[in-house]
């Protein structure tokens, strides 16, 4: 595995107890918001492998609820996140699962809110690291921050027009994949970059044809 820091190592400064157990679920909720750009009426929360047997005692319910409500993992309300939910009018519903993940830290998060909905599934791989590997049924590999989404419609040209307004800005990119589920269907196009993006450049893009919006990933 590459660190991208000695903090991927030691672990964030977070509320424990644990790196993956708490800080990781905190930056796997937090990161569902921010794809659902605002906090869900109701969410859905599937634990699978360790985070089903030991949610509890670990505070991943918690942690997971917290990144929904927009803390971060060092954030002391983190303990009281279930009543802070709950007064806010979010529902949270808990499921513990039986089948065997290719992680064992692994949970899928249905967010919805009337109309629209969103359902991703994390891992968290320690160290407080995550991973993002599928969004609405499209499989990738979202981990990094500073990085965004752009969904779009499967078209020639479009990922070089996004990558031509980066390099205009000189924008490095550190990661990215396309995943299509058809042959000019829908697509998306995750990229990490090496730094902050501005919304200038986030709207520029959302301008280009065949793109249908663009989502910034906080974490």
């Amino acid at each position: 595995m590459k660190y991208r820091s000695a903090f991927d190592i030691i672990g964030p400064v977070m509320v424990g107890p644990s790196s993956s157990h708490t800080a990781g679920a905190v930056r796997i909720g937090r990161v569902a918001r921010s794809l659902f750009e605002k906090q869900p009426k109701k969410v859905d929360i599937y634990l699978y492998g360790s985070f089903a047997t030991t949610y509890k005692g670990h505070g991943t319910d918690l942690a997971l609820v917290a990144g929904l409500l927009d803390f971060d993992t060092f954030d002391e309300r983190i303990p009281h996140s279930l009543k802070m939910a709950d007064e806010s009018g979010m529902e949270v519903f808990f499921h513990t699962e039986k089948a065997i993940p290719d992680h064992p830290n692994t949970v899928k998060l249905k967010l919805e809110d009337g109309d629209q909905t969103l359902e991703i599934i994390g891992i968290s791989i320690g160290g407080g690291t995550i991973e993002i590997i599928e969004i609405n049924s499209f499989k990738l590999k979202l981990s990094g921050d500073p990085a965004f989404l752009v969904m779009h419609q499967d078209q020639f040209g479009v990922v070089s027009c996004v990558t031509s307004i980066l390099s205009k800005y000189k924008i490095n990119i550190g990661h990215m994949e396309v995943s299509r589920k058809e042959k000019g269907d829908m697509a998306i196009m995750v990229i990490e970059v090496d730094q902050k993006i501005e919304e200038t450049v986030l709207n520029e893009i959302k301008e280009l044809s065949n793109v249908k919006g663009v989502i910034r990933m906080v974490a």
